[in-house]
């Protein structure tokens, strides 16, 4: 069941209503219903997956909180931590790791003929795993007491809002949530429906309509050169932001209604001026989790200057193959983490650079490049796809009146297009700088009327009859 989807429009407010309807009492079990229902629309099979990693998790916190042997504690969380990543191994990896071996053994003549599996990717699956890692991680930890009441638990894994995109959200914040006794807050409940429909401004407006033309150019490259290469480089930059953190927003809004804070998960990325500012605003939730449950525990910066530029390297690396089982993908986590050992090499040049406020936008300019062109790796489906966009990106650049002509698109569409980015911009950058746009965008009327036009523009331009998937429910 989509976001962007009539069923998700009908589903919603009889959620809503019944939340509010029904005693405390039964609200997890209303949200734990409403979970498995709305995951099962993909495919029902799976919902055994999900039930297997509650229990799974759940039963193994109660065991370290009730031993008292360090030994035994390590292991029973070492054994649940494997359990839950040998299932995300056999669903996700099993197929590129066998091709992987069959190749790197031909290369000493051996022949190998790898078994695949065909499988359909359950979705959600990296999401929900990480987020019951943490819970265990943290019991183990001693950050939290486990959970005793298995509805609640289950909810927290299962939370519709965020279950099949994120954000990955921790125990300590969400399972309090689920437990409280929550009161209907009329302002909370406006402003998760104005964050929802910027979302789909985002989802509806932009990464679809972008989509369209990325897809028409990584289907067939090769008919493709110069400038529109260029486009589309630049448009996939727009729709993985705009289609993910679009997904954020509905998410998170959803969560409003129902009083129930997510954490922010997107903070106007593009903005940044470094690669490491860049990972601190994008996808937040994945990062922190990267940084708490593997950056720090390998030794993070703590260490000697080799130790931590492995640190950062390995755990870029980690990050590119959660993102898909493909060495595009583990190219473009080794691509970012040399970035960031650059950047700490040459941390206080940069700095200096960055005070100045012309040096700052610099520096902006050059990490969204740096983006763009790092994006071609996690867009194309091959490493000869990607090497042929980077080759040809720049052809007929010396002849700028044919390299400025796009043969995928009218002038009027493209310049609508740009429009549409231009709006995501300005807002982009008052959300970074909210202390002082709040101040200049007082008026209610103003902000309303705001968002009306907001609402009639995504009905009217949004494509007819089309509910996308999200990009990142293959991860």
């Amino acid at each position: 069941m989509l976001f962007n989807s009539l069923a998700y429009m009908c589903f919603l407010p009889i959620v809503f209503v019944l939340y509010w309807a029904v005693p405390h009492r039964y609200r997890s079990y209303l949200l734990l219903f409403a979970s498995y229902y709305f995951y099962m629309s993909w495919n029902a099979g799976y919902l055994i997956l999900i039930i297997f990693t509650t229990l799974l998790s759940y039963f193994t916190a109660l065991l370290i909180e009730r031993t008292d042997q360090v030994r035994t504690r390590k292991l029973i969380a070492s054994a649940s931590v494997l359990c839950c990543l040998l299932i995300l191994f056999f669903f996700k990896y099993f197929n590129f790791m066998a091709d992987t071996l069959s190749r790197l053994l031909s290369l000493f003549s051996i022949t190998l003929h790898p078994i695949t599996l065909n499988l359909l990717l359950p979705v959600g699956i990296s999401f929900y795993t990480f987020q019951t890692l943490s819970y265990v991680i943290d019991v183990y930890r001693g950050r939290i007491k486990a959970e005793r009441n298995i509805i609640v638990y289950a909810t927290f894994v299962s939370f519709f809002p965020q279950l099949v995109a994120g954000p990955i959200e921790r125990s300590t914040d969400l399972l309090p949530q689920i437990r409280a006794e929550h009161r209907f807050n009329e302002q909370k409940a406006i402003d998760g429906l104005k964050l929802m429909l910027w979302g789909y401004y985002k989802k509806l407006l932009l990464a679809d309509s972008l989509s369209v033309y990325v897809d028409t150019v990584y289907d067939n490259l090769s008919a493709y050169k110069g400038f529109d290469l260029l486009l589309v480089i630049f448009f996939f930059t727009i729709q993985i932001y705009c289609d993910f953190s679009g997904y954020s927003d509905i998410a998170i809004g959803t969560a409003r209604l129902l009083d129930i804070d997510l954490m922010t998960n997107f903070r106007s990325p593009y903005f940044a001026a470094s690669i490491k500012e860049f990972w601190s605003r994008w996808h937040i939730s994945l990062s922190t989790w990267f940084r708490d449950y593997l950056y720090i525990p390998l030794g993070g910066n703590r260490c000697g200057r080799a130790r931590h530029y492995f640190n950062l390297l390995f755990t870029f690396l980690v990050s590119g193959l959660w993102h898909g089982a493909s060495l595009t993908f583990i190219f473009w986590g080794a691509v970012h983490g040399l970035a960031q050992i650059l950047e700490t090499m040459l941390g206080s040049r940069l700095e200096r650079i960055r005070k100045n406020p012309a040096g700052a936008w610099l520096c902006r300019i050059a990490v969204f490049a740096f983006c763009n062109f790092t994006w071609v790796l996690f867009r194309a489906q091959t490493g000869a796809d990607a090497l042929y966009v980077f080759r040809h990106a720049f052809d007929g650049i010396m002849n700028l009146k044919p390299f400025l002509i796009s043969t995928l698109m009218t002038k009027d569409t493209l310049i609508l297009l740009l429009s549409y980015v231009l709006i995501l911009a300005v807002h982009d950058y008052m959300d970074l700088r909210r202390e002082k746009t709040d101040k200049v965008v007082q008026n209610k009327a103003l902000l309303w009327a705001g968002y009306v036009l907001l609402g009639l523009i995504i009905l009217f331009g949004a494509q007819k009859g089309v509910a996308a998937e999200f990009v990142y429910f293959q991860f």
